[in-house]
C-alpha cells in the first residue's frame, strides 16, 4: 500500500484536464467518440475531432452539442493527407491561441495485399507526422503552453501474430517512435509528453471481418479463431484507461489498459525488454 504521502505526491503530479484544447484523430466511432465525451466530462474547454466517417462524426457532434454547447466540433479529415490535418492544427490555433492534448487514434488492421499501404501511411506515417506538428505547436521554448501527444500503440505492439504481420510492425513502430521522442530529455525542452497507449482487444468494429484481414485470404479461419482466444474489452474500458494514462502519465511512459481492468504504468516491464535487447549491442 502506497504511503500517504507518496499517494499526496501522485495526486498534485495528476495533469488536470480542465479547460484545455483537445484534438482526436479517428474520433468518430468506438473508443475514441467514448473518449470525447470523457475529455467533455473532464471539464475540456473544446474537443475538435477528425475522422473520414463523415455521418457518425456530424452524428457525434449533434448529440455532444445537447449537453457541452459550444465545445464540441467535427471535421472531415483523412489523417494521411498532410494539407487536411495541418489546415486543422492551424485552425486550432487561430480559434483558441494554443493546444493541450493531441490523442493520435486514427488506425486500421488490415494487412491484405490491397490495403497494407494504407495501414502503413495511417498508422505509421499520418501519426509521426501529426505528432511532429503538435510538437512544434505546443512547445513552451516556441510561445506553446505545454501539453500531452497520447500516440495509440496495441498489445501487437508487445507480442508477435503471424497473422498479422504488417499490423504488428506498424503498432511496434508507434511505440518506439513514441518512446524516443518522448525521452525525458526532450520533454524538459518542450514542455511536451508524449505517452504510448498499448490497447488491448477492445469491442469495436476494427474487429469485424469487413475491416480486419490478414496478409493472406487463406488465413482468414485462422485469424478469427487466434483473435477468440482474447477477451474483449468494452470500449468504455479503454477510452476511461486512456483518459486515466493521460492524466497520470510520464513522458515516455507506455500504459496498458486490458479485460475491463485499470489502466497499468507498464513503462518499467518496456524499458526491461530493451534494456535486455540493448545488452546485445552495447
Amino acid at each position: 500500500m502506497l504511503a500517504f504521502s507518496e499517494r499526496i505526491r501522485r495526486v498534485l503530479k495528476m495533469y488536470n484536464l480542465n479547460d484545455k484544447i483537445v484534438f482526436i484523430t479517428g474520433g468518430a466511432t468506438g473508443i475514441g467518440a467514448i473518449a470525447v465525451k470523457l475529455f467533455l466530462e473532464e471539464g475540456a474547454k473544446h474537443v475538435t475531432i477528425t475522422d473520414v466517417k463523415v455521418t457518425a462524426g456530424k452524428e457525434l457532434e449533434k448529440e455532444l452539442e445537447t449537453k457541452f454547447k459550444g465545445r464540441v466540433k467535427f471535421v472531415k479529415c483523412d489523417v494521411r493527407n498532410d494539407e487536411e490535418l495541418f489546415d486543422i492544427y492551424k485552425t486550432i490555433i487561430d480559434d483558441h491561441g494554443f493546444i493541450d492534448v493531441v490523442i493520435n487514434n486514427a488506425g486500421i488492421m488490415n494487412d491484405s495485399p490491397d490495403v497494407y499501404m494504407t495501414s502503413l501511411n495511417v498508422n505509421i506515417n499520418a501519426l509521426i507526422t501529426s505528432t511532429l506538428r503538435a510538437r512544434d505547436l505546443m512547445r513552451t521554448d516556441r510561445l506553446g503552453r505545454g501539453g500531452i501527444i497520447m500516440n495509440i500503440s496495441s498489445i501487437a505492439a508487445l507480442m508477435q501474430n503471424r497473422f498479422l504481420p504488417v499490423y504488428c510492425a506498424t503498432k511496434s513502430a508507434v511505440l518506439q517512435f513514441s518512446i524516443c521522442i518522448g525521452a525525458q530529455e526532450n520533454y524538459e525542452k518542450t514542455g511536451v509528453k508524449v505517452i504510448t497507449m498499448c490497447y488491448g482487444a477492445t469491442d469495436t468494429s476494427i474487429f469485424s471481418k469487413e475491416k480486419m484481414k490478414p496478409f493472406a485470404e487463406e488465413m482468414t479461419d485462422e485469424l478469427y479463431d487466434c483473435i477468440k482466444q482474447y477477451p474483449l474489452q468494452s470500449a468504455k474500458s479503454a477510452a476511461t484507461g486512456l483518459i486515466d494514462a493521460c492524466k497520470r502519465g510520464d513522458s515516455g511512459s507506455v500504459w496498458l489498459v486490458k479485460n475491463n481492468k485499470p489502466v497499468e504504468d507498464i513503462t518499467p516491464v518496456v524499458k526491461k525488454a530493451y534494456g535486455l535487447l540493448t545488452s546485445l549491442v552495447v
